[in-house]
């Protein structure tokens, strides 16, 4: 779009566009945790700040920027940083330690993520990249609230209009298939429980989603939710409204085979 505005952009005006100063402010928000560098107060707007004043010699480096609310701001000017927090040994020391954190550990993840974009293009797909601060952008132009799922939704040069009225998103919790523990302990170490090798129980597993309709006995109703089962073929289960024993295999019937997630709404 910029191009389009101005056929002789070039170099660093490339980044003088709608996203000016909010990849970098996105920045700021991580490393400085979310508060004030001075004050240390939070959930106010907050502004940039040069640590050393463009006055006296500061740069416009991101090692030299800050965050600080609207009093402070105003309060330090032009003032060197170590007048301002003469009185605050320990803030100022603290100040100018995290300002030099190196950016290591970004930049390595800027080369993973590199290194997946391209072998992602290779297949052919439609793939595009993003970052926190284009997300957070997309997100506020469309006035959505901030979740994971829209967060997902709003990634990208390419998100549409988002119409997320009366969504419910499928949350999915990898949980993973298990240990290999061959048995359990108690709070001494020593061994309680065995594992039994074979987890399969009348073709059933623990973590299968189940519905499980009794017809007679203490116990009759209609049940769905995930087993635990037992080699003698009286199972537990986990129902929404609470846990469900002694139901008898003969009962069951599968939903959702095990398949290391958990889901919900």
């Amino acid at each position: 779009m910029q191009l389009m505005a101005n056929p002789d952009i070039q170099g660093k005006e490339y980044q003088q566009g709608t996203l000016a100063g909010y990849e970098t402010k996105e920045y700021l928000l991580e490393k400085w945790g979310r508060q004030c560098a001075y004050c240390g107060v939070k959930d106010v707007p907050f502004q940039v700040e040069h640590i050393q004043p463009r006055a006296k010699g500061g740069s416009n480096s991101i090692t030299n920027l800050t965050l600080s609310c609207e009093k402070c701001n105003t309060k330090k000017g032009t003032t060197d940083i170590k007048d301002f927090l003469k009185k605050d040994p320990s803030r100022l020391e603290k100040i100018l330690k995290q300002a030099k954190r190196p950016l290591a550990d970004a930049a390595s993840v800027n080369t993973t993520r590199f290194a997946l974009l391209f072998v992602l293009k290779a297949t052919g797909l439609p793939v595009e990249t993003g970052s926190g601060g284009l997300t957070k952008f997309n997100r506020s132009q469309q006035k959505v609230e901030k979740t994971h799922w829209i967060d997902a939704a709003c990634v990208g040069q390419s998100t549409p209009t988002l119409n997320i009225k009366g969504v419910k998103p499928l949350l999915i919790t990898a949980n993973g298939h298990g240990s290999r523990q061959s048995c359990r302990t108690d709070k001494f170490g020593f061994p309680s429980r065995y594992v039994p090798r074979f987890k399969f129980v009348k073709d059933f597993q623990t973590g299968d989603i189940i519905k499980a309709v009794v017809i007679k006995g203490k116990k009759i109703g209609a049940y769905i939710g995930r087993v635990a089962v037992r080699s003698s073929g009286s199972f537990n289960i986990s129902t929404a409204s609470g846990l469900i024993q002694g139901i008898s295999h003969k009962y069951c019937k599968s939903i959702h085979k095990k398949d290391g997630y958990e889901y919900g709404k």
